[in-house]
């Protein structure tokens, strides 16, 4: 097992998504399909449903067995379910004018890959390894690798501080790009999505402990690159 974050270099972890498949037809993103402008609000198509979503769809299992089947309607609601948070995730590990083509690499795994999906985790922490591993990849693709230094503990201000200051975001935001791609999923993962230690461990395939030592890592060297005046009115959960 690859472990991404204790080497901070863009390493890929491992999907488990099993081997590949081409997806049915239908209207969610398929190979060579552009997906939709994952920016911008859903089409029509993609849109939530206005009729009363079926019982059969409304748990991780039905939907999936049902996209297996080839059944558009489900298809779009796990490309609606999940669309939003993955074009996040890309956008925050590898810069806006790489997501949307990071998150339509995500979608075409996931379709190919449901087929082969054990179920050895939860499906948006799959789907969410997936998209870390993709603008991992992207990010190597890029000749975007950084060596990584072990600095002491720090933390950054709440994200609901930073949501308030559009200042400070959009210093963090340039902050982000500057960071070894393994220390920005982290902290994207527990910091910016709110994910859990056990969330987060999950998805990247590491300890809770790694988990832990590398996310104080990543806020040491975030508030490093955003200088002093970085103002100490919240912290995150530890």
């Amino acid at each position: 097992m690859i472990d991404v974050i204790s080497r901070g270099s863009g390493q890929r972890v491992p999907d488990s998504g099993g081997p590949t498949q081409d997806p049915p037809q239908s209207g969610a993103p398929s190979p060579g399909a552009p997906v939709t402008d994952l920016a911008e609000p859903a089409p029509a198509a993609l849109a939530e449903p206005r009729t009363r979503v079926s019982a059969t769809l409304t748990d991780d299992a039905h939907l999936i067995a049902a996209c297996r089947r080839g059944e558009a309607r489900a298809m779009e609601m796990l490309y609606h379910q999940y669309k939003r948070r993955v074009f996040g995730m890309a956008h925050r590990i590898v810069g806006g004018s790489d997501a949307e083509e990071v998150a339509q690499e995500v979608f075409v795994r996931v379709f190919r890959g449901l087929a082969a999906f054990r179920g050895d985790s939860a499906l948006s922490t799959w789907i969410y390894r997936l998209t870390v591993n993709a603008a991992l990849s992207h990010l190597a693709r890029r000749g975007r690798r950084h060596e990584v230094g072990d600095e002491g503990l720090t933390e950054l201000p709440a994200p609901a501080v930073i949501e308030r200051d559009s200042a400070l975001a959009a210093r963090i935001e340039t902050a982000l790009t500057q960071l070894p791609a393994g220390y920005r999923a982290i902290l994207v993962l527990h910091d910016v999505e709110g994910l859990s230690h056990e969330e987060c461990a999950a998805i990247l395939e590491c300890r809770i402990g790694t988990c832990k030592s590398q996310l104080h890592k990543a806020r040491a060297r975030m508030r490093e690159l955003l200088g002093p005046g970085l103002d100490e009115r919240s912290s995150p959960k530890p």
